[in-house]
């Protein structure tokens, strides 16, 4: 990837794993919806974020809202948080003593997914400590604020593989400014942004084929 400029949002891959159409509608068209979904999250973020130094537990360091990036992957963001560990086959920080091996955690609200979107944007997150701290990092976390329990997510070979293609596609997306056309789904009602999208499908899509993507689907998703 080349410089600052051609970084994307780290937080865009949960976005694009959704949804490639809510993606470009967020990234791309600079559209958003706010729903009582997306401000509790953000209250849920600002609590993470609420402080930008370094707390130390003993043998535990816990760094709040530290920005990474990747050229790798071309993203850049915050993490929520990011535990250090003491550990001898750590990592020096500066100005701290010691060997420390990092561990980045996410903080969700609700509760776990069926996809793997928090899990990619948890393993694009390390993946960037990686490059910036010269080390290996094999798993992070989530905390869902629903159900209050933290989810150890190993981030194997296939989950940074995966997390290497969705970057890159979000790259050639942006490249061409390509937003793409709706998919109505059952996903749409969770999405924030349907009220904006699904006008416009119902204004312009032939109205027996969407109830026939919504009968493939249901057929599709049936046990």
């Amino acid at each position: 990837m080349g410089g600052a400029d051609d970084l994307l949002p780290l937080s865009g891959i949960q976005h694009f794993c959704f949804c490639r159409r809510q993606w470009a509608l967020i990234h791309l068209e600079q559209q958003w919806a706010e729903n009582r979904r997306t401000v509790e999250g953000q209250l849920d973020h600002a609590r993470c974020h609420d402080t930008n130094q370094t707390e130390r537990r003993g043998g535990l360091l816990i760094t709040r809202g530290m920005q990474v990036v990747s050229r790798r992957l071309g993203l850049s963001g915050n993490c929520d948080v990011v535990e250090f560990r003491a550990d001898p086959e750590g990592v020096s920080l500066q100005s701290t003593e010691g060997l420390w091996k990092p561990m980045p955690v996410e903080y969700k609200h609700g509760r776990a997914k069926a996809s793997d979107s928090d899990r990619l944007q948890l393993c694009a997150q390390a993946m960037a400590l990686e490059e910036m701290l010269v080390c290996s990092i094999p798993e992070g976390a989530l905390f869902y604020e629903e159900t209050r329990r933290r989810e150890v997510v190993p981030l194997t070979e296939e989950l940074r593989q995966t997390t290497q293609k969705m970057a890159d596609e979000m790259h050639a997306y942006f490249a061409r400014g390509y937003t793409p056309k709706s998919k109505p789904g059952t996903h749409c009602n969770a999405c924030s942004l349907k009220e904006l999208c699904l006008p416009v499908l119902y204004q312009r899509a032939d109205p027996k084929a969407y109830l026939r993507a919504h009968l493939d689907e249901m057929q599709e998703a049936a046990p």
